[in-house]
């Protein structure tokens, strides 16, 4: 069967889709209202973040190559194209979600927004002091003219603009804008007898606009806000200048080109064309919106006190049984492997063997690599105090983690600030790999302590985010990490791993030959099955080989949360694949493998999906599972999200999805509630125990 566009789904559009299945947890009655509108301030984030990376690199990629075409053959004009199309009818159905089905749904909750002609007399009161105290002194107008240079605007900052009727100091000005500024909360909390009453900022400035512009006649006022582009690729010529190159994309992006202006909807025709000709935005990158302008400033409502009743019921992380509270680490991993799933299980073991290799004076080195990490990282400070404390502390950072850049330098600083060995990743590549390395002296000789993850050390999204965490002193494993550290300090050469695999020089590989033995022993009329869960599915190659896969009759059931570029369900191509998306209370993050190999079963943890970035142009890491109890519990897993019939949605072959059905007779199955309640009942036998 040869290769044809027909054969794939556009990866721009399948992303949309995503976010499509995320704004339906926002419209579905069945999920608590304020979890509903954390599910839309999700969507809007989410949204902001494809604009300013994905459309501003569409939108360089048509000016520079519009011949060029992507998987499903598509060229980056009709990219956009369709993409403008189907976001638009995403914002329009965010927004009716919002003003039509949620705020109303809150407001018989006693969570109402105020306008002005709504406020009594002490809402007015704050309101007023908010302005004098707070506003007023804080915010500056900017008077403009078409034929004056326009003023460089944060990206994604919310902006007043005003027309203005002229005044006798300068009677030819006709617009300002004023900036809201970062530092002045967007939701304004209002006294109340009962419930919660709010307004918005952009009210409170519409309601003293007079102050700004005393006996000046203001004609019109709308607020906006400018997406800008932040597909900026840094420029490394070597490692050295990572830092300092990073740094200069990162003062880039504050100046890159707007690839979106949201308005409000009622904005006047002359506000419109001013703003639309001085930020050189096209017609069709315009985006009249009937409500508040960024719905992702509502995730603050995600911690509103005393309206626990409109939000799902607490999941805490459980103990896992696996540890005990009163040994270290390192002296249960010496006994056995030990695998972790959060957040259904706490990650505080994570932590732990991190901050007690610290204090252990038989530690000798820890070798790390963070990519993404907490405000407030205890594992940050555990590195500082160990590098204190004279260990050889070796911490690769990776300052190209997207909107983490800024974050990840203020890190890197201060690691080397306390003697640290910092590596600034390798050049020309993005390292995603997720694993931390400890040596210690022990009466037998150093040995070495391994924790492999599919999850950032982040000990905050690691209760939002499942994923899978497996710690070990296999001496194959350990060794194959240690020589992976010095390959990516440039102390060595890439060398062949004993059981490891690593991108970009051999992981896409082992995944074909995997899925190929798979086909393989299909065509001989032998069981073959295949499970994995992913983000997202996009690598032309591996797509080639599961449709071989399948039409040799191999058994396949994919869990993408995200993009998925495989049409499943074709016949005589892909009829025996299944794809579903479960959206639910967590973030599916974790990456799981599994092979049948003619009963052998093969079970792997990775910290690349199966994307040609990932297995490119990352350093990523394949870790294969052999302890019995790890495996069997990684397949429970994959094998209870192909039985999700409540929050499992299947992937059409036209991209779009389904929600599953609870057929008669059948027993309804959360995947993340089974895998929730099963932590509950191991944490409660360890209790009992």
């Amino acid at each position: 069967m040869g290769k044809s566009p027909a054969m794939y789904i556009n990866r721009e559009l399948s992303w949309l889709e995503f976010n499509q299945r995320v704004l339906d947890e926002a419209r579905d009655h069945a999920v608590p209202p304020l979890e509903r509108l954390k599910f839309l301030a999700i969507t809007s984030s989410n949204l902001d973040e494809f604009f300013m990376v994905r459309v501003g690199g569409l939108q360089m990629l048509a000016a520079q190559d519009p011949s060029k075409r992507d998987l499903a053959g598509m060229t980056a004009w009709q990219q956009l194209a369709a993409i403008a199309q189907r976001a638009r009818r995403m914002v329009d159905d965010q927004y009716a979600c919002f003003l039509d089905d949620l705020e109303p749904e809150l407001g018989r909750h006693d969570i109402a927004r105020l306008v002005p002609d709504q406020l009594d007399d002490a809402q007015r009161g704050v309101v007023e002091q908010l302005f004098e105290q707070s506003v007023f002194p804080v915010m500056t107008p900017m008077l403009l003219s078409p034929r004056d240079p326009f003023p460089l605007l944060v990206n994604q900052r919310l902006v007043m603009c005003v027309e203005l009727g002229g005044s006798a100091e300068s009677p030819k000005q006709p617009f300002a804008v004023i900036p809201l500024g970062q530092r002045i909360n967007r939701i304004v909390e209002l006294p109340a007898a009962r419930g919660y009453r709010y307004m918005l900022l952009g009210d409170v400035v519409r309601m003293h606009l007079d102050r700004f512009f005393p006996d000046t006649e203001l004609r019109d006022t709308a607020l906006f806000r400018i997406t800008r582009n932040a597909d900026l690729r840094v420029q490394e010529d070597s490692a050295s200048d990572l830092l300092s190159g990073m740094q200069q994309v990162l003062n880039a992006r504050k100046q890159s080109a707007c690839v979106r202006l949201e308005i409000n909807q009622d904005a006047g025709e002359r506000i419109r064309t001013f703003l639309e000709n001085a930020l050189a935005v096209e017609a069709e990158n315009i985006y009249a919106v009937p409500g508040p302008l960024d719905l992702s400033a509502f995730m603050s409502f995600s911690d509103l006190a005393g309206f626990d009743h409109l939000r799902y019921e607490a999941w805490p992380p459980r103990p896992s049984p696996l540890i005990n509270a009163d040994e270290t680490i390192c002296a249960q991993v010496a006994r056995r492997d030990i695998l972790l799933y959060q957040p259904y299980e706490s990650y505080d073991p994570v932590v732990r063997f991190v901050e007690e290799a610290a204090a252990d004076p038989d530690v000798l080195a820890i070798k790390q690599i963070l990519y993404r990490t907490s405000r407030q990282s205890p594992i940050v400070d555990a590195l500082r105090r160990a590098a204190r404390n004279g260990k050889q502390v070796t911490v690769l950072v990776e300052l190209k983690a997207r909107f983490d850049e800024a974050r990840n330098i203020h890190w890197a600083k201060r690691l080397e600030q306390a003697s640290v060995q910092v590596i600034y990743g390798v050049k020309g590549l993005k390292t995603h790999a997720k694993c931390c390395l400890v040596l210690r002296r022990e009466p037998d000789g150093v040995r070495r302590y391994a924790h492999f993850g599919t999850g950032n050390y982040n000990e905050i999204t690691s209760r939002l985010y499942s994923d899978a965490s497996f710690m070990t002193c296999d001496n194959a494993l350990t060794q194959d990490a240690a020589s992976f550290f010095n390959a990516i300090s440039g102390l060595s050469q890439p060398q062949e791993f004993q059981k490891l695999e690593a991108a970009p020089i051999g992981l896409r590989e082992r995944v074909v030959e995997s899925i190929e033995r798979e086909t393989r022993r299909a065509r001989k009329g032998l069981p073959a099955r295949i499970m994995a869960q992913l983000n997202s599915l996009v690598d032309g190659k591996v797509i080639n080989a599961l449709y071989r896969a399948s039409r040799a009759g191999v058994d396949i059931d994919l869990n993408v949360r995200g993009i998925c570029c495989l049409r499943p369900g074709v016949p005589g191509m892909s009829e025996n694949i299944r794809v579903v998306s479960i959206l639910d209370r967590f973030l599916e993050h974790s990456r799981i493998l599994y092979f049948h190999d003619g009963g052998n079963e093969r079970v792997f943890i990775s910290s690349a999906d199966w994307m040609p970035r990932n297995l490119l142009r990352r350093v990523e890491l394949l870790v294969p599972i052999e302890d019995a109890p790890s495996k069997q519990r990684l397949k429970a897993i994959l094998e209870s999200f192909v039985r999700d019939n409540v929050k499992g949605r299947l992937l059409r072959s036209d991209g779009f999805y389904d929600r599953k059905q609870i057929e008669p007779g059948d027993t309804p199955h959360r995947h993340q509630q089974y895998l929730y309640e099963l932590a509950c009942r191991n944490a409660d036998q360890l209790t009992v125990g």
